[in-house]
């Protein structure tokens, strides 16, 4: 059997070529790519936004005294 890359001879067996490592035949499963999942960006400016607004009523609240 001759390498698909280098075109070497190798085993009929053989699961990889011993000269390049290129797999004999296609994988039978894919690698599991997860889906993209939801950034916390909009949650992490949703509390800073919200913290800014409770520490600029507490500072109004307490300055007009």
């Amino acid at each position: 059997m001759q390498c698909r890359k280098c075109q070497t001879t190798i085993a009929d067996k053989a699961l990889i070529c011993y000269k390049c490592g290129t797999p004999t035949t296609d994988a039978k499963y894919q690698a599991y790519v997860p889906a993209r999942t939801r950034t916390t960006r909009p949650l992490v400016y949703t509390v800073v936004g919200v913290a800014v607004l409770v520490l600029l009523a507490w500072f109004l609240l307490h300055s007009s005294l």
